[in-house]
């Protein structure tokens, strides 16, 4: 013990004495524990205690009740789900009646939840809705009056913070309904801590109803006394679901929780990436601080070895490197859980108010979890000077008092380890890929990444070989790189791990949203879009007529960057008949050309699988839209708007609409010119057919050209009038297609919504805006962070070898090398560094997700329905900022080490 007391005296000197190097190992352990003390601070704010929950969900009543069952319902006792045996009820439950079922003594106030469409700043959008009576004390923790008062009246409202910044609206102001028939005086400023959305509160009675309004209803209860479990098992059984205080905060035992409720509550996948994750994380911070620790190590040589020569052991030399790893370790975790919690208390009400839309019930730290971490640094640190302790502890005496340097090999040992680890994570990771488990996948990326670090010294060494034909400076920088393995070795491995971990995440997300890409089926030309009207939005009245379009092309026109409005139709039924009765035609395949295996006709064989994979009528489109217009009837000018078709194709499909045909995506719907199309008449067909039947619904056949060029019809054809005639059905005017210059904005897309409403409520639009990719910024992120681990890595071995190499400075000063080699040798150094290790890790990155990909693929090779592949996609956007670091990381080197060469005097004696 009083050799540990001493080695952490020396240790706590020698970081006083060498701020610069202590500060960096500082802030890299510093940096993790920053970030999960913050996130372990937040979680504990944000996770509710019991009395906290059922405030926010009933105020301060003593129970919260849902009726909107006829059968009994089976509930988990904290209300976190439920089952009901009967049908959904037929009506709304009244006051009384919910009462009648409650004991005497009961009362009972009304909450009602919805969304309803309002005019807001900048057009027209949905907007939550709430029904609350504010006044009244049992609401009280369910929702807050920010300012002004509760509305009083129906003609009065209060909106959340959000909602007034989304309606233009404050108090005093008025809000209106879309068809600007109904208003409402804002009187307050309202908040609902479990919801900080945009939300509108009315009373209770007042909520608007309309087409584009929905709300579910609910009651606060104040019981005359605590609702026990019995209570609520009781309540169950009329078909009620109920959210007691008493129970939410004396709980039943588990055994009385009905079985479909019970779980662990501990997710073993989510814990398993969670410590594969961070282990990942554990493993770069000892590869990062690892060299600085050797830094201080190869600055003590001196030290040591006269500690050793007076009689200091082996283990005496490991505490002295270990203690560096205790007290650097306790310093970062103290400044990491500091800043960090402070961190999560000042950004407390931005997380509350951006991110998780909720109040958070207090400050709190989670002082385990705290706990926890702090031992985690301090182990990090430990962790990160191991080697080190262990190298200082091996080494020369004589050569230590002298300054020599001894040898430095690499054990062939290491290099086999590595290797076979390499090829086990390599295994690994292809046998978890073929299974789609993630825990497998990590785990054999994480054994290859140690084999990798392993080989990393017996690489160097190999690559120090080249450096014969190498000018001065780099000639010497990768002789130091090789000789200064102990330092050298883990920063070029950090930057490896770094860059291969990013770079094999960012091929897969990439292919991910390539194969999501390839999968949708645009409706339209991208930027281009529909305006609809929407036939039985009054009721189904036969008589119901389009509004004109002129003025809806002219408004078009006006907002969107349009260049062009062209009308279209849709199949009808014949004039008389009612808006809700439908009619239609649609492509029929002919026989010989359907797949005979088909998902829909029961389970395939794995036998009958590989035939149909191998068959050409079954190739099928794969894919999804988030768009389409259905099967529209159109003139040939409208053909450019809807497909995109150009020159002779375009001008084929023009001349097939002319002629009284169709237009087709599919060519194998086209026989000798012509396509069947089926007549569907809800008149006179009950909508049930089957395949045995098919051949009894009334077909068509008219003239048909499939399209090449552009766009297929999302719907299945494009039809002409003369089709629509030909089987005997009408067509009525359906909108607009919109060619349009450019993508519209989201501004000009609420402003047309807003202009469409005054013209006529049944008219709405649609712009087709491609797949939905969000803006992910994980692949900047992931490039980032590992640009960031390059520039640190190749500065702290960039340090080490000057700190190493001072001697041969020294050497080159006196022999009349000039001041610019100091510079050009420590670019060179980083650059060894950085450039290595980037070029070892995106090789690695790339080899590791390349296989991951195919494994998947082979995975699902067999599938039925076929599946497309994962396309190997590249991230050039984060290579880019990968392969720049090195460079940055040479330029910094350059600039920032003085180019005069130092003279070492020798001391007089």
């Amino acid at each position: 013990m009083t050799s540990w007391l001493t080695a952490l005296r020396i240790a706590r000197r020698e970081a006083r004495r060498a701020k610069g190097r202590s500060a960096l190992v500082v802030a890299m352990i510093a940096l993790p524990v920053l970030a999960l003390a913050f996130a372990a601070a937040s979680y504990d704010m944000f996770r509710l205690r019991p009395a906290e929950r059922a405030d926010r969900e009933m105020g301060a009543a003593d129970a919260r009740l849902l009726w909107e069952y006829d059968g009994r319902v089976t509930q988990d006792p904290r209300g976190n789900g439920w089952a009901t045996e009967g049908p959904p009820a037929a009506r709304p439950r009244t006051e009384a009646e919910v009462l009648a079922a409650l004991p005497a003594g009961s009362r009972i106030i009304p909450t009602l939840e919805g969304y309803s469409d309002f005019r807001t700043a900048s057009g027209i959008g949905t907007v939550g809705t709430r029904g609350l009576d504010v006044r009244d004390p049992l609401t009280a923790g369910l929702a807050t009056l920010l300012d002004g008062r509760a509305p009083a009246t129906s003609g009065e409202v209060a909106i959340s913070p959000k909602a007034a910044e989304r309606l233009g609206a404050g108090i005093g102001d008025t809000i209106r309904d879309p068809d600007r028939t109904r208003s409402w005086t804002v009187t307050g400023l309202v908040e609902f801590p479990d919801s900080l959305f945009e939300t509108v509160v009315f009373l209770p009675g007042a909520m608007p109803t309309g087409p584009n309004t929905s709300d579910s209803q609910g009651w606060l209860w104040d019981a005359p006394a605590p609702v026990t479990w019995d209570q609520v098992k009781q309540l169950n059984q009329r078909g009620m679901v109920v959210f007691s205080r008493d129970v939410l905060l004396h709980p039943p035992p588990a055994s009385q929780t009905p079985d479909m409720f019970r779980s662990s509550g501990v997710d073993a996948e989510a814990i398993g990436i969670g410590g594969l994750v961070a282990g990942l994380a554990i493993l770069e911070i000892v590869l990062l601080a690892g060299p600085a620790f050797a830094v201080g190590a190869r600055r003590r040589r001196r030290d040591l070895g006269l500690i050793a020569a007076n009689g200091g052991t082996p283990a005496h030399l490991r505490r002295i490197v270990l203690a560096d790893g205790v007290v650097l370790g306790t310093l970062g975790a103290a400044a990491g859980l500091v800043i960090g919690v402070a961190v999560a208390f000042l950004a407390r009400p931005l997380v509350e108010f951006h991110l998780v839309n909720q109040r958070a019930g207090g400050y709190r730290v989670f002082p385990l979890a705290l706990a926890g971490i702090a031992a985690l640094a301090v182990g990090t640190g430990l962790l990160a000077a191991l080697v080190p302790a262990f190298t200082a502890a091996r080494g020369d005496v004589v050569a230590a008092l002298t300054g020599r340097r001894g040898s430095v090999r690499a054990r062939k040992r290491w290099l086999v380890a590595g290797v076979a680890l390499a090829v086990l994570g390599a295994a690994v990771t292809f046998f978890g890929a073929r299974r789609t488990d993630i825990n497998v996948v990590l785990t054999g990326l994480i054994l290859g990444e140690l084999g990798l670090v392993l080989c990393t010294s017996a690489l160097v060494g190999l690559i120090a070989r080249l450096g014969r034909v190498l000018p001065l400076a780099p000639r010497i920088a990768l002789r130091d790189t090789a000789r200064n393995r102990a330092a050298s070795a883990p920063a070029i491995a950090a930057v490896m791990a770094a860059v291969a971990g990013s770079v094999a995440l960012g091929v897969v997300i990439t292919a991910d949203q390539e194969r999501n890409d390839a999968g949708y089926q645009a409706g339209l030309p991208s930027g281009n879009a529909i305006v609809q009207f929407q036939y039985g939005r009054r009721g189904a009245d036969p008589r119901e007529q389009p509004p004109d379009l002129g003025p809806v092309a002219a408004l078009a026109r006006d907002t969107f960057p349009t260049a062009s409005a062209v009308p279209i139709g849709e199949i009808a039924c014949p004039t008389g008949t009612p808006n809700n009765v439908y009619c239609g035609l649609s492509p029929r395949l002919p026989a010989e050309r359907e797949c005979p295996w088909s998902d829909e006709a029961g389970p395939v064989s794995a036998a009958d699988q590989r035939k149909a994979r191998q068959d050409a009528r079954c190739v099928r489109p794969y894919g999804w839209s988030s768009f389409g217009y259905g099967m529209a009837v159109a003139t040939p000018d409208a053909l450019a708007g809807l497909t995109g078709a150009t020159g002779d194709d375009l001008a084929r499909a023009s001349a097939a609409l002319a002629a009284g045909g169709v237009v087709v995506g599919d060519p194998r719907l086209v026989t000798d010119g012509k396509v069947t199309l089926e007549i569907y008449d809800a008149r006179t067909q009950d909508g049930t057919v089957t395949l045995d039947d098919r051949e009894k619904i009334p077909t068509v056949r008219v003239p048909a050209y499939a399209v090449g060029t552009g766009l297929p019809p999302f719907g299945g054809a494009i039809l002409s009038s003369g089709a629509a005639a030909a089987a005997g059905l009408d067509e009525r005017p359906s909108g607009l297609v919109l060619a349009n210059s450019r993508m519209p904005t989201t501004a000009e897309v609420d402003r047309l919504t807003a202009g469409l409403h005054d013209l006529d409520e049944a008219l709405y639009v649609s712009v087709e805006r491609g797949p939905n990719r969000d803006s992910d910024p994980m692949l900047l992120i992931l490039a980032a962070a590992a640009g960031l681990i390059t520039l640190g890595a190749a500065g702290i071995a960039t340090g080490l070898a000057a700190a190493d190499g001072r001697a041969d400075l020294a050497t080159l000063a006196a022999v009349g090398a000039s001041p610019g080699v100091r510079r050009r040798l420590s670019l060179s150094q980083s650059g060894v560094i950085a450039g290595l290790g980037t070029v070892l890790g995106v090789a690695a990155g790339l080899g590791v997700s390349a296989a991951v990909l195919y494994a998947y693929n082979q995975a699902s090779a067999g599938r039925w329905p076929v599946e497309p592949p994962y396309p190997v996609g590249v991230p050039w956007g984060s290579l880019a900022i990968v392969a720049v670091v090195p460079v940055v990381a040479m330029l910094g080197a350059g600039l920032l080490t003085r180019s005069r060469l130092p003279i070492e005097a020798r001391r007089a004696t």
